[in-house]
């Protein structure tokens, strides 16, 4: 059976039009080298939409992007460090939609005045590999079954040492 291992993946990057499209094909790549094809359509969409924002309203267009999988919830979070920026219009319609696409999202404020915004999916159990545990592989002892007991020949007498024949004289 197969199981799932989680995966990280983090990106700092300076948001610019090219580098938008840029990261939602990094994106993709890692989603697909971790066997979440049917996530690379809505997660590249949140992304791009978040990216898309802070590209038009931030001063500061530093941002780092972060995916968690845990082998059932994709988490992407992506954090910016000019929050405040944003035009509370804008604010409303994106997040709209991120909160459309995914199975669930949210908002905090950074220390240093910036800000998170996380969206998470969830994987169908359908399209990956059960969760199950493997069985532990048996250990030596289990795998390896005792010798049995066997009784050890006890020897009546010594055998007395015979001269070899055809041996030369001394």
């Amino acid at each position: 059976m197969k199981t799932v291992v989680p995966c990280y993946y983090h990106l700092d990057v300076e948001v610019s039009p090219e580098r938008v499209d840029q990261v939602s094909r990094i994106l993709a790549a890692h989603l697909r080298y971790w066997n979440l094809e049917n996530l690379v359509e809505p997660v590249c969409h949140c992304a791009e939409l978040l990216l898309r924002t802070i590209d038009a309203h931030a001063t500061d267009k530093n941002t780092t992007l972060e995916m968690w999988w845990n082998g059932q919830h994709l988490i992407t979070a992506i954090a910016d460090i000019d929050g405040k920026s944003h035009p509370e219009s804008a604010t409303r319609g994106w997040l709209a939609r991120v909160a459309a696409l995914s199975d669930g999202w949210g908002c905090c404020a950074t220390g240093d005045g910036g800000r998170i915004v996380w969206f998470s999916r969830r994987a169908r159990a359908m399209e990956r590999a059960p969760l199950v545990p493997t069985a532990p592989a048996p250990s030596l002892r289990e795998a390896r079954h005792a010798p049995r007991e066997l009784p050890v020949p006890v020897l009546a007498a010594p055998v007395p040492e015979a001269p070899l024949v055809g041996a030369a004289p001394e």
